[in-house]
């Protein structure tokens, strides 16, 4: 039986590229995403061409209403996203509440359902939008919960490990990695305002472009701008 890996697959530069790492260590890919109600819905129309290219046989979208909480500018029209401010010292406002904590929990329970030993994620601490659950230490926090959480570790003594091989890489190093390992990332979006073109000004969108600019890479994507 081939090993098994859920991939949090959002159709962004770094979700993209942790597939790609999941790929190449052999896993059979099983990529989850989410309908969250987020402004930038074609992010799941990138994360369909993505699975598309790696031949999964099933890629899963969970539909949540998370603009029902709202507090973000990501799942509330009402707050426009803001021009990008790269190192802020708060957290923005496109930070949605507790989504990696929902996103994760959502993963763990298809990991256990589908027999997968690993639940693959791609936050970034490095070059980051200071959102909290990015952080090295939620993740750390995560894996103990889920040690305690599932049948499969209960009454099996099988461990879910979630894997986060960008969590301490810069931009510039998640874009020359999946350059390396020929991910997709014409196929991938990363702009808050879910245009076709992506807007070059988020902070999303000037993080990605800081990172192929420093790779020395040409973004294979469209801009309206490219911002600096």
């Amino acid at each position: 039986m081939n090993k098994k890996a859920v991939v949090l697959l959002s159709g962004g530069l770094d979700s993209t590229v942790c597939m790609a790492v999941a790929y190449n260590q052999g896993y059979e890919l099983l990529p989850i995403s989410f309908n969250y109600h987020q402004r930038h819905k074609r992010e799941l129309a990138a994360a369909a061409q993505v699975a598309k290219h790696y031949k999964v046989d099933r890629h899963l979208i969970i539909e949540t209403n998370m603009d029902a909480i709202g507090g973000s500018a990501l799942t509330d029209t009402s707050i426009a996203v803001p021009a990008g401010e790269i190192g802020a010292a708060t957290v923005p406002i496109t930070y949605v509440p507790a989504r990696n904590l929902i996103f994760l929990s959502y993963a763990l329970g298809y990991a256990e359902v589908t027999g997968a030993e690993r639940v693959y994620i791609g936050v970034n601490a490095l070059d980051y939008s200071g959102y909290p659950d990015c952080r090295p230490e939620f993740i750390a926090m995560f894996q103990q919960l889920a040690n305690y959480s599932t049948k499969a570790t209960a009454e099996d003594g099988r461990k879910i490990m979630i894997e986060t091989p960008l969590i301490r890489l810069t931009k510039k190093d998640i874009v020359l990695l999946g350059d390396k390992l020929g991910a997709p990332l014409h196929l991938t979006t990363s702009c808050y305002e879910g245009q076709d073109k992506a807007c070059g000004q988020c902070d999303s969108c000037l993080l990605r472009l800081k990172g192929f600019a420093e790779a020395g890479l040409i973004d294979p994507i469209l801009y309206q701008t490219r911002g600096e």
